[in-house]
């Protein structure tokens, strides 16, 4: 329990599903006190985790704050609940932009309010249950219920195409979580009828399971990333999304396929993770480079961040199987970092919406002139995005570069030629929207409101913070990614492609 005297992670599991069943019970023509009550839960969430921050040893790979009851004795499923260095921070940014997601909706949600927060708050607490279970009964059990929510999201308050953008959503994440869900039966039979992952994880399983178990989880990971070519649903779902649909499936969502990977793939079956390490690194820098071309052709700015966020998590798989130090370290940073930029650049281009009602690129121009100080937000954000020294988009990226160069070295040159594509797409972004000649629409816009500010100023912080200062959250993953290094090298012989291949087809 690391000190607390109460169980944190159930807490901030439970407490925003409470919040949610009280706004329930507030009447409907009470918008403000809905509104105030979820900023309240979101609030409390938010400084509860701080002792996950506080209290976590970041000298061990053990796991931390765990909790473990008796839940289904008959089928060996417990209630168990734990983080390490990989999922801590994930939990902190969950509760960050919940906070950050109910500031920006404040005013532009404006039918079914109560619905609308239920759904955010509820979606809360299955992205914690995620990143903080233990027992693989329980986190499918999140896994499957952040789609309900974020499905509503989509579909009942985005935009026009909402409809096809949420049912394209759940089918494509549904279908491999279903694959997944074979996979985790596959483990419980082998494994002596247990859920508990960390028991599934001192056993050695027989490659040709490792091989097939591998890819039954990329299923639902690689959809979940997304990666190329599963990517298709991302820029429908965030370009109909809601703000605070887009901040949450950007930030956070998305995180969690790699997450998968980090957490499951690589030390379950690491044999089959070795083999198939080349085909994942091709994969991943077609995702860097495809992403980033696409984006010089994009005319709506939500869909232009959607496909960057196909480039930017490209890196992400990258350093995650490069399987050394540098790229797994640098993967999970830019992780938090993909999270921390691109959720800020979908919560400004709210913010922008919001007076013009207009995501198409062509209808800005000389946005500086008349918008000074959102232009000035924009600048960080675009700069962060691009990976300037000092900024926290640099740390994570030069990590990957580097552990993907030692990987192989074409990946890490051609991983490369995205950050100067992606330099290019957002360069020329900015230069449309915030310069050149001033669209006359434009002019008299409301100036940006405290709340605004105060919703993009952590982001800022946590900008400048990671890139001046990124051992603060690099100290956190070391012991448990050295751990995770040990499991690839121990759990069994080196193993080529070719050679596996032509043992699964004796």
């Amino acid at each position: 329990m690391n000190g607390l005297a109460y169980p944190i992670l159930s807490t901030l599991i439970f407490l925003p599903v409470l919040g949610a069943a009280v706004i329930l019970f507030i009447g409907r023509n009470q918008e403000r006190l809905t509104k105030w009550a979820a900023l309240a839960v979101s609030i409390a969430v938010f400084v509860l985790s701080i002792p996950l921050f506080t209290d976590f040893n970041r000298m061990t790979p053990l796991m931390q704050f765990t909790e473990s009851h008796a839940w289904i004795p008959s089928w060996n499923i417990t209630y168990f609940l734990g983080v390490d260095g990989i999922s801590v921070l994930f939990i902190l940014l969950s509760t960050l932009i919940t906070v950050l997601c109910v500031l920006i909706s404040w005013n532009s949600i404006k039918t079914k309010v109560k619905e609308f927060y239920i759904a955010v708050l509820v979606m809360e607490g299955a992205m914690i249950g995620v990143f903080s279970a233990l027992d693989f009964f329980l986190f499918y059990l999140f896994w499957e219920a952040m789609l309900i929510p974020m499905y509503l999201l989509i579909g009942v308050w985005g935009g026009p195409n909402r409809v096809y953008a949420a049912i394209k959503f759940f089918l494509y994440t549904l279908v491999g979580s279903v694959l997944m869900l074979v996979g985790i039966i596959v483990l419980y039979s082998y494994a002596g009828h247990t859920f508990n992952i960390l028991e599934l994880m001192t056993k050695t399983y027989p490659y040709r399971m490792q091989f097939w178990l591998f890819w039954a989880f990329f299923a639902a990971f690689a959809v979940k990333v997304p990666m190329f070519p599963v990517h298709t649903w991302l820029p429908d779902a965030h370009t109909e999304a809601p703000t605070a649909g887009s901040v949450i499936l950007a930030a956070v969502l998305i995180k969690m396929g790699a997450y998968g990977f980090l957490r499951f793939s690589l030390p379950l079956f690491p044999d089959a993770s070795k083999a198939m390490a080349v085909p994942m690194l091709t994969l991943s820098v077609i995702a860097i480079i495809y992403g980033a071309v696409v984006c010089l052709a994009q005319t709506d700015l939500k869909r232009l961040i959607a496909y960057s966020s196909v480039s930017h998590m490209g890196f992400v798989t990258l350093g995650i199987f490069a399987l050394n130090i540098q790229g797994l370290e640098g993967g999970i940073l830019q992780m938090i970092n993909h999270g921390v930029v691109t959720g800020a650049l979908f919560l400004s281009v709210g913010i922008i919406y919001d007076r013009t009602h207009s995501r198409q690129i062509s209808d800005y121009g000389g946005l500086a002139t008349v918008f000074p100080l959102y232009a000035a937000f924009f600048m960080v954000f675009t700069l962060a995005s691009i990976g300037l020294p000092g900024l926290n988009g640099f740390v994570g990226e030069f990590l990957i570069i580097l552990g993907g160069f030692t990987a192989s070295k074409w990946a890490g040159v051609l991983a490369a030629t995205g950050i100067i594509i992606g330099a290019a797409y957002m360069l020329w972004l900015y230069q449309r929207v915030f310069f050149l000649e001033t669209n006359q629409k434009l002019v008299g816009l409301q100036a940006m409101e405290l709340r605004e500010v105060i919703t993009l100023l952590p982001m800022i912080i946590l900008v400048f913070w990671i890139g001046i200062y990124p051992d603060t959250f690099l100290s956190f993953m070391h012991p448990s990614v050295q751990n995770l290094l040990e499991r690839l090298n121990t759990g069994g012989q080196e193993v080529t492609l070719a050679g596996k291949i032509a043992e699964i087809i004796k």
